[in-house]
């Protein structure tokens, strides 16, 4: 058998079995001990989880940064929308109806004379509130009646996907036009709560399948083995790993409540009057498109530009999520 040869730092250099096993165990060290570790490990050498990986994604996505810059200056403005609104949405001047820019007022004057600008800056604070006080509703309701039924099973699994089947079968605009038109609150409540009320079917069917597959992982089970409760197992080891999918269909869903409010507001069964919405400025601009575009412009252009920042943000949290995409 051949001697082992030296370099001049005393490192196997090769040779035989034994040379190749040494330098084997010694590159495994070596990765072992490079700060950023193996593949799937952060620094400390600990498993990444989802969440690590996902938010490590999404800050180098630049859709994500986008929508999410935009998402949170229309919240800013909905909280204080006099930083860049100083008038009265509610204040009009008839004599300046239909009129376009002036300085002052670059959006122009609505057909109350009302400042365009102000009510559509003003107009964000309504249709941002329903669409996050739905989203909200129909998470918590659909996450915890899907996840119970989908954790147990039997009967109440049977009675959820009935019940589901029942309201799936409701057109959402059609139900809004019967239940909100004998509604005389001028608040945003009844539109969250019918949003709700109708939304959380879809919610909770994606938290049964959710709950379902993550029920039959081999932690689980091993948790069930070893005598953890019920809460236990799907508070601690099935919800962390079954909400993924909830938070990406929310999060897309938060903007297609803001066009729905914005609909059933131009249908005139939403939001009411004195409620500033651009729902409701965009039915009263509408019969005077063609000699005041301006009216319709604007607002328009606000649902527009909020609807699709709301759905870009949902694209990018089901990129990070989505392990297939990896």
């Amino acid at each position: 058998m051949p001697e082992p040869q030296y370099d001049d730092g005393g490192a196997i250099a090769s040779t035989g079995a034994g040379g190749a096993t040494d330098l084997a165990m010694s590159e495994a060290e070596t990765l072992e001990k490079t700060p950023g570790g193996p593949q799937g490990a952060g620094p400390s050498g600990k498993p990444r989880s989802l969440w690590s990986d996902a938010w490590r994604d999404l800050r180098r996505n630049p859709v994500f940064i986008i929508s999410a810059l935009v998402i949170l200056f229309l919240v800013v403005i909905s909280i204080w929308p006099s930083l860049i609104a100083s008038g009265n949405p509610l204040q009009c001047d008839l004599a300046k109806a239909q009129e376009g820019s002036q300085p002052g007022h670059p959006f122009g004057f609505n057909g109350q004379g009302c400042d365009v600008y102000t009510r559509t800056v003003y107009g964000a604070r309504a249709s941002v509130t329903v669409g996050v006080c739905a989203t909200l509703g129909v998470a918590l309701i659909g996450s915890v009646l899907g996840g119970l039924a989908g954790f147990f099973g039997g009967a109440s699994d049977a009675i959820l996907s009935r019940v589901t089947d029942i309201f799936f079968g409701i057109p959402v605009v059609l139900g809004g036009l019967v239940l909100l038109s004998v509604v005389t609150s001028t608040t945003v409540w009844p539109v969250v709560g019918f949003m709700v009320l109708l939304g959380w079917p879809q919610l909770s069917r994606i938290a049964r399948g959710s709950v379902i597959t993550a029920r039959q992982n081999d932690y689980v089970q091993a948790a069930r083995a070893l005598g953890a409760s019920n809460a236990r197992m799907l508070l601690r080891h099935i919800a962390p790993n079954a909400v993924a999918p909830v938070i990406v269909v929310a999060t897309i869903a938060l903007g297609t409540y803001i066009s729905l409010e914005a609909t059933l507001s131009f249908l005139g069964v939403g939001l009411k009057p004195p409620t500033v919405s651009w729902g409701i400025d965009i039915s009263s601009a509408s019969p005077y498109i063609r000699n005041a575009p301006h009216m319709l412009l604007w607002p328009a252009g606000a649902l527009a530009i909020t609807v699709l920042a709301f759905i870009m943000l949902g694209d990018a949290v089901r990129d990070a999520l989505d392990p297939k995409l990896r």
